[in-house]
């Protein structure tokens, strides 16, 4: 840690470390003891990284053409380098841009001092590893090479060594024995400064490279703008100017290419600096790419995103109702099987990918779980119950929420692990931690594009790529265009364009009135035309209106127009099959939906009334028939457990089924005239008697009907997981306080003045909530307290404080009576009273 920085950390104004701490919250978790301790802390290889991930492109350029530069580096200086990269845009809006970002760079504590001598904050120079592609300096690339390969390599390129082995020609040295300059300098650290010296001075490098081939300027113009090494093989080949014939021997052999392996090789900083042009970067823009995209109605997106958030709602109510009669089971290694996830996608009419969509936000809501037992089912949890029965707009924003925070990815399903196993939907590895984080990112740039546009792929990741340039990887384009696709599914964006309700969504985006153009500052507050108001309340007047009727046809079908509600759908997926859906859903009456319906404790007369009173046209003849022929035959045959039973007041029906010869894998026995008993489980022989075309009813060993609903398979599952709360910054009061702690604790430290004494007397008592209360408003103030606290032992002590914050159950604060920065309990602080 450099004494500099510290002293200029200590000499920043109360108001710059109030910035300090709230641009960066961990530096005061806990609160350092003093000065010291936070420029220690702000310098940590972990601390530097964080910040400098959260950099954007322009002020990262800024921070590695400062490290780059000799130092110190002045602000003029700096800005003429930058200004090279960007030639016809070094105007106005350059010399404003590079002012804010270096003052955002010094409030960040990541460079430090005054315009004349800038220098980057301890740390960052080791945290840039490769600054802008370009290899270490000549000096540490050739760190390994021994005194005589460093003479024999500063002779070849013209600077005959003299006794410190300095270039005689640049620093004055006086030749050797015989008036000979070539005398080699046998300790390595000066052959690597006169190296150094030589690439650094333009017209020895310039000189060189005319001496080589244009095979080996070539190799030079593959490492120029990085990455700045590559392989060779035999790299540290001993090589000599004279003797060198291969384009690589030209190139090691005048120090153009340094070896840092048996069979690698890197280009030195000073050359490539040279190769450049002087440019520390290719190209540079102080401002964001302007998001390029179709120009959409922005009316027409939200109500196409609102289309798509009901849908996707409904897809999940009917994975949650099909499951609930018909649940697959959990594979050994955990997940869905692919024939599953088909089925399902077969079910809900959706692509697997989007069906696989589905099952993930269901699951991580906590609506779908497997079930304990060993041979475990994916089953609704009770937590869809009380889900379903909440309005669609409520229920999409669970759904919609639950997405955007999960760890889980959905696009993933059928990848491959690095064991080359399949990735099934609701595997246990099917999450990565950096998804919420890019969910978010990426619908924050579809937020500040300009109103209706719709940015395509390619530009969002332009866009990412200059806000986190730190943070790309082929990996992380993945999940930026599963997001943009998983959103239009979800109904968050609709045509590409981010809803309204989908950009309330998002945490610390605000609406804003005004529009702004593209390409403008940036801020994701700057969204245009969007009204105030929660997901819910924006989504709520788009959605369509549900229906309470259906028309019935004579075919046997029901024809629902639109949306319906949410007690007639179940019914009607209960006593009907869904036989095709689009803008109308069509369902289709058969004797085994109707069974169902009967089998749940509906008679004849309750479908027929509840056909009726929803639907807008008459009964049709044919439907009648058939509700009443298909109940008059149910239940007249009775199942029950010997493994089972049919009971049957008919006895020539008995005989019908003892005749056929279908019945013969079931191992029937006459037991009476009107029973027959089987050794097959009543559910079996339930679904072989249905199969030879009759109607059976499952029984109770009481003797009464089993009623069977769809809603009764349930599993407790694990809980959903709680969306975590977006942290929007520290509160004033604590960073004010944290900030008088570290002052006072760097003034002890200082001055090293002795602990005060405690006050006589006996320690203060107060009631605990006076005591929080009295805390936080010494806080607020940055007044001193007496305490009483009890330590380990539970001996009451006697502490002058100044509080510092509150949280977790605990007090930082600035101990008088012992001249440091402590923790306290809260719950062993007996009282609490003032100093005088």
């Amino acid at each position: 840690m450099s004494t500099e920085f510290t002293e200029w950390l200590r000499g920043r104004s109360d108001d710059r470390l109030r910035a300090l701490v709230a641009a960066r919250p961990e530096l005061i978790t806990p609160v350092p003891a003093h000065i010291e301790g936070l420029a220690g802390r702000a310098s940590s290889p972990s601390a530097v990284a964080r910040v400098l991930d959260r950099l954007d492109r322009f002020a990262l350029a800024v921070l590695e053409t400062l490290v780059v530069l000799p130092e110190p580096v002045g602000y003029d200086a700096l800005r003429g380098r930058l200004a090279l990269a960007l030639p016809g845009a070094a105007g106005r809006p350059f010399r404003t841009a590079l002012r804010e970002t270096v003052e955002r760079l010094r409030t960040l504590a990541l460079l430090y001092g005054p315009d004349r001598a800038l220098a980057p904050a301890p740390g960052v120079r080791e945290a840039l590893d490769a600054p802008a592609g370009l290899g270490p300096p000549a000096a540490e690339a050739f760190r390994h090479h021994s005194p005589e390969r460093l003479a024999e390599l500063v002779h070849d390129i013209g600077g005959r060594t003299g006794g410190t082995g300095e270039p005689a020609g640049r620093n004055g040295a006086a030749p050797g024995p015989n008036g000979a300059h070539d005398r080699p300098d046998r300790g390595g650290t000066g052959g690597r400064e006169a190296l150094a010296a030589l690439l650094g001075d333009d017209a020895t490098v310039g000189r060189l490279l005319d001496e080589v081939s244009p095979q080996a300027r070539a190799a030079l113009d593959e490492l120029t703008w990085g990455p700045p090494s590559g392989r060779v093989p035999n790299a540290r080949r001993e090589v000599r100017a004279a003797t060198a014939r291969s384009p690589i021997d030209q190139l090691l052999s005048r120090a153009l290419l340094a070896a840092t392996g048996e069979e690698t090789v890197v280009l030195p900083r000073e050359v490539g600096l040279f190769l450049r042009g002087g440019r520390v970067h290719r190209d540079l823009s102080p401002l964001p790419p302007v998001l390029e995209g179709p120009a959409r109605d922005p009316g027409l997106a939200d109500r196409t995103a609102a289309g798509q958030a009901f849908a996707f709602t409904r897809a999940v109510e009917e994975l949650c109702e099909q499951w609930s009669a018909d649940p697959p089971g959990v594979l050994r290694g955990g997940g869905l099987a692919v024939r599953d996830l088909k089925r399902c996608a077969a079910l809900l009419d959706l692509p697997e990918w989007a069906a696989g969509l589905v099952i993930e936000v269901a699951h991580a809501a906590g609506l779908v779980a497997a079930s304990g037992s060993v041979d475990g089912e994916w089953l609704p949890t009770p937590a869809y119950d009380a889900w379903r029965v909440k309005g669609t707009e409520d229920r999409w924003v669970a759904l919609a929420t639950m997405w955007l925070t999960m760890d889980r990815v959905p696009g993933m399903i059928g990848d491959r692990d690095e064991r080359d196993r399949l990735l099934n939907a609701l595997h246990p590895d099917l999450r990565t931690s950096v998804a919420s984080e890019v969910r978010t990112t990426a619908l924050g740039v579809l937020a500040v594009a300009g109103p209706g546009v719709a940015p395509a792929l390619a530009s969002v990741r332009e866009r990412l790529a200059w806000e986190q340039p730190r943070r790309r990887g082929e990996r992380r384009d993945r999940l930026v265009e599963f997001t943009l696709r998983e959103a239009e599914q979800l109904g968050v964006t609709g045509l590409g364009v981010l809803a309204g309700h989908g950009r309330a969504l998002l945490p610390g985006v605000l609406d804003h009135q005004d529009p702004v153009e593209p390409g403008g500052s940036g801020d994701p507050r700057e969204s245009g035309g969007v009204r105030a108001g929660t997901a819910g309340e924006l989504l709520l007047p788009l959605l369509p209106e549900p229906l309470d009727h259906v028309l019935l046809q004579a075919d046997l079908t029901a024809v629902a127009p639109g949306p319906l509600t949410g007690e007639l759908r179940r019914w009607l997926a209960l006593a009907a099959d869904v036989e095709s859906t689009g803008g109308a859903t069509v369902y289709r009456f058969g004797e085994g939906s109707l069974r169902r319906a009967l089998d749940a404790g509906q008679g004849a007369d309750e479908i027929l009334a509840m056909l009726e009173r929803h639907s807008a046209t008459p009964v049709p003849q044919p439907l009648t028939y058939l509700v009443t022929d298909v109940a008059r035959r149910h239940g007249r045959m009775r199942v029950g457990t010997a493994s089972a039973y049919v009971r049957c007041d008919d006895p020539s029906l008995l005989d019908e089924v003892m005749a056929d010869r279908r019945s013969l894998p079931l191992r029937l026995r006459r037991l009476a005239p009107t029973v027959i008993a089987s050794k097959a489980s009543r559910q079996t022989l339930l679904d072989a008697l249905r199969a030879m075309g009759y109607a059976p009813a499952a029984e109770s060993l009481e003797g009464d009907v089993i009623i069977t609903q769809l809603d009764v398979r349930r599993t407790e599952g694990q809980p959903a997981v709680r969306p975590p709360v977006a942290f929007s910054g520290l509160e004033a009061d604590v960073v004010a306080a944290a900030v008088r702690a570290v002052r006072a604790g760097d003034a002890a430290h200082r001055s090293r003045r002795a602990p005060v004494s405690a006050p006589e007397g006996r320690p203060p008592r107060s009631p605990s909530t006076a005591t929080v209360d009295a805390l936080r408003e010494a806080i607020r103030q940055g007044s001193q307290v007496w305490i009483g606290y009890l330590d380990s032992q539970g001996n009451a002590t006697s502490r002058i404080l100044e509080p510092a914050r509150m949280e977790g159950g605990y007090l930082t604060a600035y101990d008088e009576t012992r001249a440091a920065v402590h923790r306290f309990a809260l719950h062993r602080i007996t009282g609490i009273a003032g100093v005088e």
